[in-house]
């Protein structure tokens, strides 16, 4: 489906604004290049999460353009909280507020990974906390962040399915 009609509001930086035309109902929808957010797990089996003020939630980041989103998680990974390394694989792609933006975010496990000196934009104030796996479920409802939310329940469901049939 295609809206009537689409003029573009506002073009900025990092985000634009088009007014879409449906019949007698025009939308605003946020364009938004899209982002990535990765469920990082040290070589000591921690979960690491970066804390903006007093909200967690997992490491993430936008997308840059022409830039594929495992580079973009990666990158977003060691700026937040120094972790590099380890082994990724990518569980879920998901538009974060699908009723007025178009941001698609992609969602990585990253385990194994080795900690190292992390380097913030100028402008992020983060504290990384740690989390042993096992807390992961019990302190889920703590989470205010629905990527960080999702991250974490598709962590905990996949965690399970692989613990299915294990021996020991």
């Amino acid at each position: 489906m295609k809206p009537d009609s689409s003029r573009t509001a506002y073009d900025g930086t990092l985000i634009g604004v088009t007014v879409e035309r449906w019949g007698e109902h025009e939308r605003e929808i946020v364009e938004h290049p899209g982002a990535v957010a990765i469920v990082a797990i040290d070589r000591e089996g921690m979960l690491n999460e970066a804390v903006r003020t007093e909200l967690v939630e997992l490491p993430a980041g936008t997308l840059e353009e022409g830039e594929a989103a495992l580079a973009s998680a990666r990158r977003e990974l060691q700026e937040e909280t120094g972790l590099t390394g380890g082994t990724w694989r990518q569980v879920a792609a998901f538009y974060t507020t699908p009723g007025f933006c178009r941001e698609r975010m992609h969602l990585f496990f990253a385990e194994e990974l080795e900690r190292g000196d992390a380097s913030p934009e100028s402008d992020e104030e983060l504290e990384v906390v740690r989390w042993a796996r096992a807390e992961i479920a019990e302190r889920v409802a703590e989470i205010e962040d629905a990527k960080t939310l999702a991250g974490l329940l598709l962590y905990l469901h996949h965690s399970e399915a692989d613990d299915v049939g294990k021996v020991g």
